[in-house]
């Protein structure tokens, strides 16, 4: 059985430090408890380790091929999303008259974590389904939720999202994909998306795209940008699937990861009748799609951060078990080989792997509490707070982990040594998926122009103000404790450093302008990532060291591993810093 997750970590991360189980004094989540929130996760481990494992390594070494006419793959990926949505997962979130479990972000992302460990490629499909039936419920009309939306629920449907194209690649303003009113009110759809994940397949009965696409006389640039819904079957009032639509499949792209999940090139209108019809009001696409791109964004940080979890439990497992050399002050050639974990580069590796893989996790929850929070609290100014840190750490949240995930899979290749190369293990797949994610849903550089270009100064740097309130916070219960104090050193200077670093920015976004101000935007980015990642451990070690008193014989381990990797994290990786801000 694969090693997918430490639940006691993820335990710890939900109800100990986010405290998650609060949830359930809200109005929405009233009928919920700790105990159906675990269940919740227990089903999805219990999913993911019988119908998405076992079919990871086959799924990776037998792509879907295409023989001009339909798309085929190994039977367990249908096998695997018809018992993940039978369970009620597609609709999570949703209201239980909407036929959800009405589960909060935080527990339905949890269970996200588990599949993506389990079963990246597979995984891919269920996760768009739901962020495409996401956008259809925010913004579409009744008509297309009766058509569409109960349908990608239950499975029946799947969904994607279609922005990409061939010569524009993220500048989605320059994109050339038209469209045009027709008389009955539906408009006729033509261009080319590339890169489209679940493009194309027969895991289900219809396969719901969400186009980006310009109305014809309609505002250049990102302004004349809308949304259309574009099925690969049209469907009548009540859902029922009629014609083939005018959208063909022109090729599957083949990929380094996510080998299983369908990478595809897809033409609309090549023979002039496919039919799209609008969402919300025209121009107004990019806006609507983001609500799915942000939603997306939080996915990616969740996919890296466990596939980089998954690659460090594999290589933990591996040094424990793997006997090789010995101490350099042993001397004896007839001594018995000591385990890779004894030698201290090892440990140095795996502890490095903690600190990136467990730090991303609680970072990804976290901002899954802030979607909670902007939906659910009752307090308009702190759904309003709630919504602003969002916002701000979205960017984070897709890179950190998007950037140090592959670095920890590297590093479990790195402990396992020859065999970390080969198949055997699942390892170089790991990094392999992995790699895929500093390019998903905007490259690690577009996140970078987001948060230094737009999001630090939005409502007057409202969002950063609340943010480093928090952090200040963190800092003094931390000072005045005996196990973990020294630690408020490096923190404190840290955060004079981002508030210095960030303010020349700001000066020098009006006195010299973007493109030279915004050359700096990625290593700002990695800068203010490392920040907030290392108020994040001194968060879980505050925590630890509270635990740390009461705790059992079987549990101090745990928490000193918290420590240790706080101190790891704030005494090595954050001094990187002070020389990135130089």
């Amino acid at each position: 059985m694969a090693n997918l997750i430490n639940r006691q970590d993820l335990d710890f991360i939900l109800y100990d430090v986010l405290g998650v189980d609060k949830l359930i004094s809200r109005n929405r989540f009233q009928a919920h408890s700790r105990e159906t929130f675990d269940a919740a996760i227990d089903t999805s481990l219990k999913l993911a380790e019988r119908y998405f494992e076992p079919h990871n390594a086959k799924a990776d070494g037998n792509e879907p091929e295409f023989d001009g006419q339909t798309v085929s793959m190994i039977p367990e990926v249908k096998e695997a999303i018809k018992h993940y949505a039978d369970a009620g997962l597609l609709a999570a979130g949703y209201d239980f008259d909407a036929g959800g479990m009405q589960l909060p972000s935080a527990i339905s992302s949890a269970c996200q974590a588990i599949f993506v460990a389990a079963n990246p490629s597979t995984a891919a499909y269920p996760f768009l389904t739901t962020a495409a039936a996401n956008v259809i419920n925010t913004f579409g009309s009744d008509l297309h939720k009766q058509q569409f939306l109960a349908a990608m629920l239950n499975g029946r449907f799947s969904g994607t999202m279609a922005l990409t194209e061939p010569d524009v690649g993220s500048s989605l303003g320059d994109l050339k994909t038209s469209a045009e009113q027709q008389p009955d009110g539906h408009y006729l759809i033509h261009g080319q998306k590339m890169f489209i994940s679940g493009g194309d397949h027969e895991l289900t009965e219809n396969i719901v795209h969400l186009v980006l696409a310009r109305i014809k006389g309609a505002p250049a640039g990102v302004k004349g940008i809308s949304l259309f819904i574009v099925p690969k079957f049209l469907v009548d009032v009540s859902g029922q699937c009629t014609d083939r639509n005018d959208v063909a499949l022109a090729g599957l792209i083949h990929k380094m990861g996510y080998r299983g999940t369908t990478s595809t090139v897809l033409n609309f209108g090549e023979k002039g009748d496919c039919k799209g019809f609008l969402i919300g009001e025209p121009n107004k696409g990019l806006q609507y799609m983001f609500n799915m791109m942000n939603e997306a964004r939080i996915g990616v940080g969740i996919g890296a951060t466990m596939i980089g979890y998954r690659g460090y439990l594999s290589s933990l497992q591996y040094a424990k078990e793997r006997p090789q050399g010995r101490h350099p002050s042993n001397r004896n050639p007839d001594s018995k080989p000591v385990m890779l974990m004894e030698h201290a580069d090892i440990r140095r590796m795996l502890l490095a792997q903690k600190s990136y893989v467990e730090g991303a996790l609680l970072l990804c929850l976290y901002a899954a509490t802030l979607v909670d929070d902007s939906e659910t609290v009752s307090d308009d100014a702190e759904k309003l707070k709630a919504k602003g840190l969002l916002d701000l750490l979205t960017p984070v949240v897709k890179s950190w982990p998007s950037y140090y995930g592959p670095k920890a899979n590297d590093l479990a290749i790195q402990v396992l040594g020859g065999a970390g190369y080969t198949r055997d293990y699942p390892v170089e797949q790991c990094y392999r998926d992995n790699r895929l994610n500093p390019i998903h849903e905007g490259t690690h550089g577009i996140q970078a122009l987001d948060l230094l270009g737009r999001k630090l100064w939005q409502n007057k740097r409202a969002a950063l103000s609340d943010l480093l309130q928090m952090m200040h916070s963190t800092l003094a219960d931390v000072t005045n404790c005996e196990v973990i104090g020294e630690l408020s050193v490096p923190f404190k200077k840290a955060l004079a450093t981002t508030s210095e670093v960030t303010a020349f920015l700001g000066r020098m976004l009006g006195e010299k302008g973007p493109d030279t101000t915004l050359a700096n935007a990625s290593l700002y980015l990695d800068l203010f990532g490392k920040v907030v990642m290392s108020w994040l451990w001194l968060k879980q070690a505050t925590v630890a060291v509270e635990k740390l008193g009461g705790a059992t014989d079987d549990m101090r381990p745990f928490y000193n591993g918290k420590i240790q990797a706080a101190r790891y994290y704030l005494r090595w990786e954050l001094p990187e810093i002070e020389h990135q801000a130089s």
